[in-house]
């Protein structure tokens, strides 16, 4: 709302896909501080337009900073109140339009089964500033849900915030914003429309993606949250072909690219829809507001094509993925901007199981790409050509490196324990073959990293997070992912928590990985831990008796030795610490009895 842009042509449109009353209060009360806030900006060309992160710095070269600080510190404080008891009081309640949107939420109203909620919470016709300015339009949208209803993931929201907002404004320029997003630039939609406007891009241009980055995360990045390779080092690659694909967020589309591929206009249903619709009516109008209702209906798109071929398309998980994956596939192009000054920021989770739970919500949705008639090996190389498909195939199979970081965790060691050697010997020539490799592919990824403004610890931090990702959110979320494909079982949608206490910031600010929850995602981390370092030990008893050399036992105790030295935090998860971060013990006896377990079975194997 305080962006360096004609106010006239601005609507901000919020959903809250759960339907919480709580929340439309929030934006009420927002409302009324923006009054102040946005002036404020104006006038004293504020660039940190965020108040937390502005009233986090130093603010007191402006003397109304104060009071401007004191009205927002009054926000949060009745918001919190509110919060605390549950409910809207009606003392809080100042209008009759707020009051009709408040009655909706009955004793039936559940975040799974709930009417459409639409509340014009600012109208820029009407509703002015202290300084008598235009405010830009603020309207909450609550979208319709029934138990039965498909499409109850965040796709099927932002499909019904492309249709509202089409019968409200439908202006030709989206900005998708995830809730734990701000802005940071005011003047980051004069980047993005010096390329949507120019004429030489124009026309096939579908998207400016901004890379995400993060507030708050520790001087190390302990949970690689940063991702690099994925925000930054990988869509600068994809920017010299067809460009980037969509992050899910801090990404500006044209509205045409909702509507099929640049050639050819695919009309929705409605004409009102349109992306060359024009609105002439008043958003508080009843024809509007009752057209606004209806394409916010949870059954609205039963026998059309939104979610296959209009707007952001159904079929995974990953939908910020798949939409841009399919835009391309169209003809559309797009670009990375990546200015100096961050374009926006967002939350990253800060604990183990958050950031584990995430990527296993991502594994499965890439390969529901990867495995399906859209795959980027066929379909995608067919329609962007052997580079591109390639590129969006390194995504949609990422999880599959489960196997072979998994085989890695677990063979070599359980191998040297039971006294066999797999690789060559030092002397023999094939074993320079493992060094290059193994110099060659990390020696990359570090010059990589590090080339992309990142430091040698935090690499390592990325590189020991991979691991950890292919034994836990990869390995699981492939084996849900085929359980799911065979019937077996089914997965929903979880929203990552980033809200930590007070201890769990403490720890997480001096670097220590918070495990905590009695997670099966930790058992294959532990049960690797402990078959590591029994493997090492075994392999230096070895040593001292004589029965095999260094020679032949030096990769196998290179690659239990480098585990081990991956596996710190859980030792000392495990055996240290004595905070609520460290390993329940219930999940440390599990994971040592499936690792006897997978011992007893390898000697019988090998001995067969």
């Amino acid at each position: 709302m305080a962006y360096d842009y004609p106010i006239g042509k601005v609507s901000v449109y919020v959903s809250d896909d759960g339907g919480s009353a709580l929340t439309l209060f929030a934006f009420v009360e927002a409302s009324k501080f923006a009054r102040h806030w946005l002036p404020f900006c104006r006038k004293n060309k504020i660039v940190e337009c965020n108040p937390e992160a502005y009233f986090a710095m130093d603010h007191s070269r402006f003397a109304e900073a104060e009071k401007i600080k004191d009205i927002y510190q009054g926000l949060k404080v009745r918001v919190n109140n509110v919060i605390e008891r549950g409910k809207v009081g009606h003392k809080h309640i100042t209008g009759e339009g707020e009051s009709q949107a408040f009655r909706k939420w009955t004793d039936e109203f559940t975040r799974q089964d709930h009417p459409t909620v639409i509340q014009i919470i600012l109208d820029k016709s009407k509703d002015k500033d202290i300084t008598t300015h235009s405010m830009p339009n603020l309207i909450y949208v609550s979208r319709e849900k029934r138990r039965t209803s498909p499409h109850q993931f965040k796709a099927g929201a932002l499909n019904a915030l492309l249709r509202v907002s089409a019968t409200m404004t439908n202006a030709p320029t989206i900005l998708t914003l995830d809730c734990d997003t701000y802005s940071n630039d005011p003047r980051t939609p004069h980047r993005a429309l010096c390329y949507l406007s120019d004429p030489k891009f124009r026309s096939k241009l579908g998207f400016v993606q901004f890379p995400q980055r993060f507030r708050g995360i520790n001087k190390k990045d302990i949970y690689a949250c940063e991702h690099k390779h994925l925000y930054k080092i990988n869509p600068f690659g994809m920017d010299g072909l067809l460009g980037p694909n969509y992050l899910g967020t801090g990404c500006f589309f044209s509205r045409r690219v909702f509507f099929g591929g640049p050639s050819h206009l695919l009309l929705p249903e409605m004409p009102q829809l349109g992306p060359n619709n024009v609105v002439n009516k008043p958003i508080q109008s009843q024809e509007v507001l009752e057209l606004a209702h209806h394409v916010a209906g949870c059954n609205y798109e039963k026998n059309t094509t939104w979610g296959l071929k209009n707007g952001v398309r159904y079929g995974s998980l990953v939908e910020d993925f798949f939409t841009g994956y399919q835009m391309h596939c169209e003809g559309w192009k797009s670009i990375f901007c990546h200015p100096d000054r961050a374009a926006f920021y967002g939350e990253a989770p800060m604990k183990l199981v958050d950031v584990l739970n995430q990527n296993k919500r991502w594994s499965i949705g890439d390969l529901e790409v990867a495995f399906s008639k859209h795959s980027p090996i066929t379909h995608g190389t067919r329609a962007m050509g052997p580079f591109m498909g390639l590129a969006y195939a390194h995504y949609a199979f990422w999880p599959i490196w489960s196997i072979p970081i998994t085989t890695y965790a677990f063979v070599p060691q359980l191998a040297l324990i039971n006294g066999l050697t797999i690789f060559p010997k030092v002397s023999n020539p094939w074993f320079l073959l493992y060094v290059y490799l193994c110099i060659g592919a990390y020696g990359q990824d570090l010059l990589d990293f590090v080339l992309a403004g990142g430091t040698f610890h935090r690499w390592w931090n990325d590189q020991r997070m991979w691991m950890i990702r292919g034994l836990s959110s990869f390995l699981f979320g492939t084996v849900e992912f085929s359980l799911k494909s065979l019937g077996i079982a089914s997965h929903g949608f979880n929203v990552t928590s980033k809200v930590l206490d007070e201890d769990q910031s403490k720890r997480y600010e001096q670097g220590s990985i918070e495990f905590g929850a009695s997670s099966p995602l930790f058992v294959p981390l532990t049960m690797a831990a402990i078959v590591n370092l029994v493997a090492f030990a075994w392999g230096n008893v070895e040593l001292i008796r004589g029965s095999n050399s260094l020679e032949e036992l030096f990769m196998q105790m290179f690659i239990a030795s480098f585990g081990i030295l991956n596996c710190k935090p859980i030792y000392e998860a495990i055996i240290s610490r004595r905070d609520t971060g460290r390993i329940p013990t219930k999940m440390t006896v599990i994971s040592a009895f499936l690792a006897l377990a997978l011992y007893a079975a390898a000697y019988v194997a090998l001995r067969k």
